[in-house]
């Protein structure tokens, strides 16, 4: 289902890290870059979940664990600042959830522990040497599935029969790993009877550009794979799909809260719950170095019943059963 969980576990040796006798002296400092706005609606309840997680481990929050949040609200130049300031504060150990949160982390410390969420390709981006053996100061939580094209294509043809071509937009700037992404769903798409384009977008006009084009080429369909720059922009993405009658497929689950047809990916609260448990066992000892990348464990669909009906789309018999939330 659309929901299979699986687990990408390697072996490794264990190597003692000086943490664990410094975390029973004294409080821990924990330092976490999030690539999200604190405003946005899922903020509360991701950072609600990394903290019970770390509550489960024995940390808890203004007890025996300090926890600095730094909210990067997507901006590259807002999070290389508060990467700095993050890391000028000597914390024990870093948390960065999403690409963009890790990359001024990975910059800014080759010494303190970071553990990262939501992260693609972390091995073609440099920030580890390898997925079983990370070698580094950095290990975590990919969010890229080599599967996920056909995923994405699945849910897509399952919604919207009619799509013979889909559109992958993303922007490069901000997220040149999709790159991947888009290569998945390439490999895909003969599968599916659809061909595969790019829509590069790097302002708001260009995504009106884009969405407005797909809208005059009948079997048009969007896919929106994770990145920074198009999930500030949601509201604008959906509103332009559903006025152009272009049925789209995000990875991010604000997106059809915001009214867009469909939303399939990786579960953030997951891979920030995994996280916490990195985290906590390398506070107990475990070197970062050797603890293995893990691949996505979990993923959640949402529909939106409602966009379907504005887009003509009837949505199969069943296909609402197997979704984590429908809005009617």
């Amino acid at each position: 289902m659309w929901r299979r969980e699986f687990i990408a576990l390697f072996g490794g040796t264990v190597i003692a890290w000086p943490l664990a006798a410094r975390a029973q002296e004294r409080m821990v400092r924990l330092g976490a870059l999030m690539v999200v706005a604190e405003t946005d609606l899922e903020s509360a309840r991701l950072a609600g979940v990394f903290e019970r997680g770390l509550g489960a481990a024995g940390w808890y929050k203004g007890r025996n664990l300090e926890l600095i949040y730094r909210w990067g609200e997507s901006n590259p130049d807002l999070l290389s600042h508060y990467a700095e300031e993050l890391v000028g504060a000597a914390p024990d150990i870093l948390l960065a959830f999403g690409t963009s949160a890790l990359i001024p982390l990975h910059k800014a410390t080759t010494t303190i522990p970071i553990v990262f969420a939501w992260v693609s390709d972390p091995v073609g981006q440099g920030f580890v040497a390898s997925v079983s053996h990370p070698g580094g100061n950095v290990t975590g939580f990919s969010n890229f599935d080599s599967d996920i094209g056909s995923k994405w294509l699945q849910v897509l043809k399952d919604v919207a029969p009619p799509v013979t071509h889909v559109a992958v937009m993303f922007n490069p700037r901000t997220s040149p790993y999709n790159a991947l992404w888009k290569r998945a769903i390439e490999q895909a798409a003969p599968g599916f009877q659809v061909s595969v384009s790019q829509a590069s977008v790097q302002s708001d006009e260009d995504i009106r550009n884009a969405i407005t084009g797909l809208g005059t080429k009948p079997g048009s369909g969007l896919l929106i794979p994770s990145d920074s720059f198009t999930y500030q922009r949601t509201a604008i993405i959906a509103a332009l799909a559903i006025g152009n009658q272009v049925p789209a497929i995000c990875a991010f689950p604000r997106f059809v809260h915001d009214g867009g047809l469909i939303a399939y990916g990786v579960d953030q609260a997951d891979q920030l719950r995994n996280a916490s448990e990195y985290v906590a066992r390398i506070l107990k000892g475990d070197n970062p170095a050797d603890l293995p990348i893990q691949a996505p464990t979990r993923y959640t669909l949402a529909i939106n019943l409602e966009t379907a009906k504005a887009l003509g789309l009837t949505v199969r018999q069943g296909l609402p059963d197997a979704a984590d939330e429908v809005i009617e």
